[in-house]
C-alpha cells in the first residue's frame, strides 16, 4: 500500500539562488582546465596525447553520471542525491588541487565529472517546489548561472594559475562548491521520492555506454593522426564503436529499468531538443576553442600574441552575455514559446560565426563575435532544457533533461575535437602556427552546421509544451 505524500513545500528566492550559486561554482570548476592546459602540460611534463586525455576525461565521466543522477533523483529525491553528488565533486576538486602528478590529477577530474549531474537534479527540485510558470524562470536562472560560471572559470583560471599556482585554480572554485552545497542543504526542503519502483540499476547499460563514450572520444582525438598513418587502426576503432552502440541500444531496449529510456528519446519534444542541442553545441564549441587560439597567435603572424590574463579580459563580455542568456531565455520561453527563442538564438549565432570568418583583424572583432555566440548559445540551450523539462511528466524531469545535457557534452566534445583537427592539419612543416585559412574554415563550418538546425526548428510547435 502506497502512503499518501504531503504536497511539496514551496521554496523562496533564497533556495533558488542557492541552486544558482551552486551552478555558478560547478560551472567555474568545470572550466578551469581548458584555458590553462598549456601551463599544466608544462608543469606536469605531459605529452600532447596526455593533455588531450586530461581535457576530455571530465566530459566522459560527466556524460556517464548525468543520466544516473537524474534517474536516482527522480526515484529517491533530488536533494538527497544532489548533496551526495556534490560531496563527490568537492572531493574531486580537492584531489585536483593537491595533485602532484598527472595520474592523481586525472583521478580528481574523474570525480569532478559528477558535477554535470547537478543541473538535472536542480531542475527536479525546482519543478517539485514551484508552479509551472515560476519553474521556467528558475530553470533559466540556474542554467544561465552555470554558463556564466563556466565563463568565469575560463576568465580567472589563467590569472590565478600564473599569480598563485595551478593548485589554487582548482581550490578556489572547490571552496565555492562546498559553501553553495551547505546553503542548498540548509535552504532547500527535502523532496519526497517521485518513484516507488524497485527495479535495479542498469549496470550493463552503464558499462556499454561507458565503452561507447570512451571509444568515441578516442576516435575523435586520434582520427587526424591515424587516418594518414594507420587507417586500419582507425577502422578498428570505428568497428568497436559501432559494436558498443549496437550492444547498448539492444540492452536498453530490453532492460526493465534502463539507464537511458530510449522510449523517451522517441518523443518528438525530447529528440528534437537533443538534436538541436547537439548541433548548436557543436557550432558553439568551435569558436570556444578557436577564438582563444587566435588571440594567442603571435602578433608578427596574423594574431595578437595575448597571454592567459589578456585572453581572459577579452572574453569578459562573452561571460556577461552568457550569464544573462539563461534568465532571458527562460522568460522568453515562457512568453513567446521555445521555438521563437531557439530561432532567435540560432540566427544570432550564425551572424556571429560568419562575422568572425569574414573579419578578425582587430581584437574587438573577436570580442563582439564571441559575445554574440555566447549569448546565442545560452538562449538556445536554456530554451531546449526548459522545453524538455516542461514537456514530460514531473517524475520524468531528471531523465529527460539528462538526455539533453548529455547531448550538450557530446556536442562540445565533437566541436572541440573537430576544431583541433582543422588547426593541426593546417600547420605548415617546420612551423607551430596554423595557416590563417584554418580559422576561416572552422568558423564557416560552424556557421553552416548551426544554420542547419533551423530545419529542425521548423518542425517544433510554437509553444513550450507539445
Amino acid at each position: 500500500m502506497t502512503a499518501t505524500l504531503a504536497p511539496p513545500v514551496r521554496i523562496g528566492r533564497g533556495a533558488v539562488w542557492a541552486l544558482g550559486l551552486l551552478a555558478l561554482a560547478t560551472g567555474a570548476l568545470e572550466s578551469v582546465v581548458t584555458p590553462t592546459l598549456p601551463l599544466l602540460q608544462r608543469e606536469l611534463d605531459m605529452s600532447p596525447a596526455e593533455g588531450a586525455l586530461l581535457s576530455i576525461v571530465l566530459l566522459i565521466t560527466g556524460a556517464l553520471i548525468t543520466p544516473v543522477a537524474g534517474k536516482f533523483g527522480d526515484r529517491y529525491g533530488g536533494k538527497r542525491v544532489l548533496i551526495r553528488l556534490m560531496a563527490v565533486v568537492a572531493t574531486g576538486g580537492l584531489v585536483s588541487a593537491l595533485a602532484p602528478s598527472l595520474p592523481v590529477l586525472l583521478l580528481g577530474q574523474v570525480l569532478q565529472g559528477a558535477m554535470v549531474g547537478a543541473l538535472p537534479l536542480s531542475f527536479i527540485l525546482v519543478r517539485k517546489h514551484l508552479p509551472a510558470g515560476d519553474s521556467k524562470v528558475a530553470i533559466g536562472t540556474v542554467s544561465g548561472l552555470f554558463v556564466g560560471g563556466g565563463m568565469a572559470g575560463t576568465l580567472s583560471a589563467g590569472p590565478v594559475a600564473e599569480g598563485l599556482s595551478r593548485h589554487w585554480m582548482f581550490a578556489l572554485p572547490t571552496i565555492a562548491v562546498i559553501g553553495a552545497t551547505v546553503l542548498v542543504n540548509r535552504l532547500m526542503p527535502h523532496d519526497p521520492p517521485g518513484r516507488s519502483d524497485d527495479a535495479g540499476i542498469d549496470w550493463a547499460g552503464l558499462v556499454l555506454l561507458s565503452g561507447t563514450l570512451v571509444t568515441l572520444m578516442l576516435v575523435l582525438a586520434l582520427a587526424p593522426d591515424l587516418a594518414s598513418r594507420q587507417p586500419l587502426a582507425l577502422g578498428a576503432l570505428v568497428v568497436v564503436l559501432a559494436a558498443f552502440v549496437t550492444g547498448w541500444i539492444a540492452v536498453e531496449r530490453r532492460a526493465a529499468s534502463p539507464m537511458v529510456d530510449l522510449r523517451m528519446l522517441a518523443r518528438p519534444a525530447v529528440w528534437k531538443s537533443c538534436v538541436l542541442t547537439f548541433v548548436i553545441c557543436v557550432g558553439t564549441a568551435v569558436p570556444v576553442y578557436l577564438v582563444p587560439q587566435l588571440f594567442a597567435v603571435p602578433a608578427d603572424a596574423y594574431g595578437f600574441g595575448a597571454g592567459a590574463t589578456e585572453i581572459g579580459l577579452f572574453l569578459l563580455p562573452g561571460a556577461v552575455a552568457a550569464s544573462l542568456a539563461g534568465p532571458i531565455g527562460g522568460i522568453g520561453a515562457r512568453r513567446f514559446g521555445s521555438r521563437a527563442v531557439v530561432t532567435a538564438g540560432i540566427v544570432i549565432m550564425v551572424v556571429g560565426l560568419i562575422s568572425l570568418a569574414a573579419v578578425h583583424t582587430e581584437v574587438w572583432h573577436l570580442v563582439v563575435g564571441k559575445m554574440l555566440i555566447a549569448l546565442a548559445n545560452g538562449l538556445c540551450v536554456t530554451a531546449m532544457v526548459t522545453r524538455t523539462a516542461t514537456s514530460v511528466e514531473q517524475s520524468d524531469t531528471g531523465i529527460a533533461t539528462s538526455l539533453v545535457l548529455v547531448t550538450r557534452v557530446l556536442g562540445f566534445a565533437v566541436g572541440s575535437q573537430a576544431s583541433g583537427a582543422i588547426l593541426t592539419a593546417a600547420i605548415p612543416a617546420g612551423s607551430d602556427v596554423p595557416a590563417e585559412s584554418a580559422f576561416v574554415t572552422g568558423f564557416v563550418m560552424a556557421g553552416v552546421v548551426t544554420a542547419l538546425a533551423l530545419l529542425v526548428v521548423r518542425t517544433m510547435s510554437k509553444g513550450v509544451k507539445e
